[in-house]
């Protein structure tokens, strides 16, 4: 039996969206006695199913090797696209922390929708997000990822546009999805590029491609830089980081599978092509700096947002810049324990936060305080969330940091410097947020807060769970883990790398509880504060920038066009309208009924195109007889 759902777990992605499809009858409405809540039971049964089948075929697949299961999709002459799926711990282990998550928040949507006239058609988008987020962790093929990935900015474009009659949330979904489109279209020069230089289009082929392929530098280079686009757009990096701020104006439930899994299938994708990577150290350099900038600037962007979602989801960019940082260096494993252990805290953190808002109706933490008496399971959700995003022993990311500095990899004392710094504000961001939010008198919004009911509370109690015993993945998945050496090695970090961590940790929760936090007036009166606080609260003026450049731009290249169109093309096109109307006017008056007046103008018509088309030879003889006539003159 295990060896049967084993082969057909391929067919795992697809139960989401049949739960999608279930859905369809509520969502248009054509059942409407039972209410909504049926379509969202369909598709939470198939969430579960889905998480069964896939533990399943993990624990079938623990101790034996990987698998590929191959369909051919298109064949015409020598061109054979094919659709790869790779059955292996590493998918299918991501494959389960997607449906897992998905499963609990689809739980927890059940509480915090519940008053929602279209929780089925929220479901159904549910389903849809997680068909699209299975079929990335399994694909091995990189012409179906990338047809995934676009199934994945379909969906986050309906789900943060849900509640699409208010006028914001409308341009929160535009703008996520265009920012997206960005990436995409480069991403998918770079997948015709790689399709025209390989052999095939999988991700297990890629390691043996870049150690045989002959490529030039500039070609390689490129290469890398437009594989390198698509995944930045998808996580958030800056400068295309401000997609995922605005998204946070969708329900909550679906930005807990945003801020989790949903970018990280852009940093799982770029993860399976670091070989290409590899071929160009510009590409990999690019990475890092790139996930360096991420980091620097989001960590001061969060610290200085007031809006609950916000402070939790420019850290997902910081994360996710890590990610980027170690795939650049070449330390897949590390990247990909980043992934697992900030996925599962990063879901907790925001259901704690979702319960705050669903029981406070609001999401300024200036306006908080106070619930953690009245609100346990919600406090005890995000303290344990907000540890395993940080160096605490024993939890998660410790054991992945500790990964990182253990000896197998000599680490530079710049990255050192920058983990120490995330980890320094980080620690900072989420003890400001505790504070304002859980402690202190309880303000107007806060003082008859309850605890969320029990759908809302056995998910985040799941997670906590999860949380807890995430350190024994970095322990017992050595399949993760590989003796390649990273690029661009500097000095080793000495034993003291995870003792200054934690101590940067310890450090930034101190200062997190000694800062004064002004509720009234959060803006300091000392002008350079302001300003910084200013410039790091409207994420760096970037949309500005972006108006006065790229908008601005494209708006210019739309008068060009426009005016073009309107007074050239149609210009030449009314011209030859009014020649038509004034040659018909005037014939018209020749219209006299006499046949030898229609001959004669018929003889002349003739005569004259003769006579055109014989000039050019009447010039040609004209000139022959000149220059005959210049010869035989004296």
């Amino acid at each position: 039996m295990s060896d049967f759902l084993l082969q057909s777990s391929w067919f795992i992605p697809f139960y989401g969206l049949i739960g999608s499809i279930l859905t369809l009858p509520w969502s248009f409405r054509l059942i409407r006695q039972t209410g909504p809540r049926p379509a969202a039971y369909f598709n939470i049964f198939m969430t579960l199913v889905s998480a069964l089948h896939g533990m399943v075929a993990l624990s079938a697949i623990w101790q034996r090797p990987s698998e590929q299961i191959i369909f051919h999709w298109l064949q015409v002459a020598d061109l054979d696209l094919i659709l790869a799926v790779e059955i292996s711990p590493v998918s299918l282990g991501a494959l389960s922390v997607v449906t897992g998550i998905s499963f609990l928040v689809q739980i927890f949507g059940l509480g915090y929708m519940e008053k929602d006239w279209s929780l089925a058609r929220f479901y159904g988008l549910l389903g849809f997000f997680e068909a699209a987020l299975g079929g990335i962790a399994l694909s091995d093929s990189l012409f179906l990822s990338y047809g995934l990935l676009e199934m994945l900015t379909l969906s986050t474009y309906l789900l943060v546009g849900f509640w699409y009659a208010q006028p914001l949330v409308v341009t929160a979904a535009r703008d996520a999805f265009l920012t997206k489109r960005v990436g995409d279209i480069i991403l998918l020069m770079g997948v015709v590029a790689l399709s025209s230089y390989g052999q095939g289009l999988t991700f297990s082929q890629l390691d043996n491609w870049a150690n045989t392929v002959p490529l030039t530098g500039i070609t390689a280079t490129l290469l890398g830089l437009s594989l390198i686009a698509g995944p930045t757009g998808k996580c958030a990096q800056f400068p295309l980081n401000l997609w995922l701020d605005e998204a946070m104006e969708g329900p909550n439930p679906a930005g807990i599978m945003r801020n989790s899994v949903v970018v990280s299938a852009g940093a799982y994708v770029l993860i399976k092509l670091q070989p290409v990577f590899t071929l160009s150290p510009i590409a990999s350099k690019t990475l890092i700096v790139l996930g360096t900038l991420t980091v620097v600037m989001t960590s001061l962007i969060a610290i200085a947002q007031i809006d609950i979602k916000r402070t939790l989801s420019h850290s997902t960019s910081v994360y996710l810049g890590l990610v980027f940082i170690a795939v650049g260096l070449g330390q897949v494993d590390i990247a990909f324990l980043l992934l697992f252990t900030h996925a599962i805290a990063k879901a907790l953190l925001f259901m704690s936060i979702g319960s705050i808002i669903f029981t406070t109706s609001g999401q300024n933490i200036t306006e908080m305080g106070g619930l953690w008496n009245r609100m346990p399971v919600t406090t005890s959700s995000f303290v344990v969330g907000s540890a395993g995003l940080l160096a605490v022993f024993p939890l998660g990311m410790f054991w992945t940091w500790q990964k990182w500095f253990s000896g197998d990899w000599s680490v530079s004392w710049p990255l050192l410097a920058l983990l120490i710094f995330v980890n320094l504000l980080s620690a900072l961001n989420l003890t400001r947020v505790f504070r304002l939010v859980f402690l202190g008198k309880p303000q107007p919004k806060t003082r008859r807060a309850p605890e969320v009911p029990w759908p809302m509370a056995v998910p985040m109690v799941s997670l906590i769970i999860m949380t807890l015993l995430i350190p024994i993945a970095p322990l017992q998945w050595p399949f993760w883990l590989s003796p390649a050496a990273p690029l661009g090695l500097i000095a080793p970090v000495t034993q003291l790398a995870m003792p200054l961590l934690i101590g940067a940790g310890i450090v930034g929760i101190l200062l997190g509880s000694l800062l004064p936090l002004r509720r009234n007036l959060s803006r300091s009166s000392q002008l350079p504060v302001r300003f910084l606080q200013d410039l790091f609260a409207y994420d760096v003026y970037l949309d500005k920038i972006y108006g006065a450049t790229v908008v601005a731009a494209v708006a210019a290249i739309a008068k060009i066009s426009t005016w073009f169109d309107r007074y050239v093309i149609d210009g030449i096109v009314n011209l030859v309208s009014l020649v038509t109307i004034f040659s018909g006017s005037a014939l018209k008056y020749n219209v006299t009924g006499q046949s030898q007046f229609y001959l004669l103008t018929i003889l002349v018509g003739v005569a004259l195109l003769i006579w055109f088309s014989l000039s050019g030879q009447w010039t040609a003889i004209g000139q022959y007889w000149a220059s005959w006539l210049s010869l035989i003159s004296p």
